[in-house]
Order: C-alpha cells, then sequence, then structure tokens
C-alpha cells in the first residue's frame, strides 16, 4: 500500500495566502464601480448626451444618493447598474451580480397577495417551494407587515405596497438595492415612516444601496455619501461625505444646514446650464 505523499509546507502556506487574499479581495470590492461613463440615445447628428464620464464607487455596505435636476441622467444611470441598458463609453462592473431594483412605483402584481408577489422572486431565484413561504413571512416581518401575506394590493395603503415592494427586493438576495425615488409618490409622513423603516433595513442586512431622489432633505436623511450631478449631460458635480450620525430626522437642524448647502449647489448647475 501506498503512503500518501507528503504536503510541501511552503505549498500549502502558499495556497492559503491565495485563498485569503482572494476573500479579502471580494470583501473590499466596490458593490459597484462605475468607470469613465457616458451614455447618448439618438442616431448620429443627432444624438442627446445625457451622461458624461461618470466615475464612481459604491462600496460594500454604502448607502449612496444620486440626486439632481430633471433630466440630468439619474435614472439612465441606475438602469446602467441595474443592466437595463448599456453605456456608449465606459464600463460598469457589479462583482456580487445582478443588482435588486426598486422603482416608484410598486410594480406589485395585482393579481396575487403580498405574500405570493414575493414568493415569485424567490421562485425566480430558484428558493425551493416548501422554503418560499416561511421566507417570505421573514421579510414580511423584516419591513413589519406580519400577518400581511394574504393581503390582496388594493387592500393595502400606498406605504404598505413600497413596504411589500422592498421586501420582494430583498428577496433577490443581491447584495446591492437600486432604488428610482421609491417615495415620491407618497404623503410626508407615510414617506418619513419609510424613512426610519429603509434606514432600518439598511444597517440591520449590510446591504449597498444606490438611491435616485430629485429631494435634497431625503438624500441627506438617509444617506453616507451624495453625489450631486450636473444638468444634462449629467456629469459629478460635487461630493458630500455625510458625518451626521443616524438616526437623523428631516427636521434636525445638521439635516437643514446641510441640506441647504446642497440646494444651494444644485440651484447654481441648474443656472450654470440655462435651466430655471
Amino acid at each position: 500500500m501506498t503512503a500518501p505523499a507528503a504536503t510541501d509546507p511552503s505549498t500549502a502556506a502558499a495556497a492559503a495566502a491565495t485563498e485569503e487574499t482572494t476573500r479579502t479581495s471580494e470583501s473590499t470590492a466596490p458593490a459597484a464601480r462605475l468607470s469613465h461613463v457616458s451614455k447618448s440615445f439618438g442616431p448620429p447628428g443627432a444624438r442627446q448626451h445625457v451622461l458624461d464620464d461618470i466615475t464612481l464607487d459604491v462600496a460594500p455596505g454604502e448607502f449612496v444618493t444620486l440626486l439632481g435636476a430633471s433630466g440630468c441622467g439619474k435614472s439612465t444611470l441606475l438602469n446602467l447598474v441595474a443592466g437595463l441598458d448599456s453605456p456608449t463609453g465606459g464600463s460598469v462592473h457589479v462583482p456580487g451580480g445582478r443588482p435588486a431594483l426598486m422603482f416608484q412605483e410598486h410594480a406589485l402584481f395585482p393579481w396575487l397577495t403580498a405574500g405570493r408577489n414575493i414568493e415569485l422572486a424567490l421562485k425566480l431565484r430558484g428558493v425551493p417551494k416548501a422554503e418560499r413561504r416561511p421566507r417570505a413571512e421573514e421579510l414580511l416581518e423584516l419591513v413589519r407587515l406580519q400577518g400581511a401575506h394574504r393581503k390582496r394590493v388594493h387592500e393595502l395603503s400606498g406605504g404598505m405596497r413600497q413596504r411589500v415592494a422592498l421586501a420582494r427586493a430583498l428577496a433577490q438576495d443581491s447584495r446591492l438595492l437600486l432604488m428610482d425615488e421609491p417615495f415620491a409618490a407618497l404623503d410626508a409622513i407615510t414617506r418619513d415612516v419609510l424613512h426610519e423603516e429603509l434606514s432600518r433595513v439598511w444597517s440591520g442586512t449590510g446591504l449597498s444601496v444606490l438611491f435616485v431622489t430629485h429631494n435634497v432633505r431625503e438624500a441627506v436623511r438617509l444617506a453616507q455619501r451624495v453625489v450631486l450631478l450636473s444638468s444634462r449631460p449629467g456629469r459629478i458635480a460635487r461630493q458630500w461625505e455625510i458625518a451626521i450620525p443616524q438616526p437623523r430626522r428631516i427636521e434636525d437642524g445638521d439635516v437643514a444646514a446641510l441640506s441647504a448647502e446642497i440646494t444651494e449647489q444644485l440651484r447654481g448647475e441648474i443656472r450654470r446650464h440655462g435651466r430655471h
């Protein structure tokens, strides 16, 4: 009987070091990386330049808001990160695979219950049937909708529908969540409540979030970093790291003061591009 070959200690150490380096690289890689991204629409000679030379990283677990005037390319940028469109120039890289996406409208299927909408996302992800109902219940509990599994969409308020939409996005098990003005259609009180809920879910899950908004105070209320885009073509005009500790309130003095500073910068960008 042949004795097993001895393992060279240096080879084993090298393999272990390589494995550790790979794990470290994966953990520190950005959730999304955009390098010199541009986007244009239309035929040659009549092209509309929407985005120009956007370079941006979203770190693991980071909450970033994209802010800018209407038509500056915020939603276009989000579509590029989501893989729904391709850049004209530059590159978009999402190491963790396809991100989850949440729209301004809840986009729930009205013929399905709240729970079944979430279960459908789990089914498309390949989750076994026996596991879908319990997981959907867990996600509903996470967004504080315990007992809503059997409710139809028409039985839910606007805020409740957006909570179900958030639970469905979380069911995709992505490490990056893209949100395109998800609270814009809600009244101020409901929106404030959902700000608190989103902050709680984000801090509890470690997700990276890229959030589009027109609302300066919403941007400051939620984010760790605010990125201001210039008017078309959208370029990164300025970025702010938000040092105000969470939890924050929309009416907090520090939030209001920084919002005023960012609003003045936004107005300057609008004036610079001849928009009023």
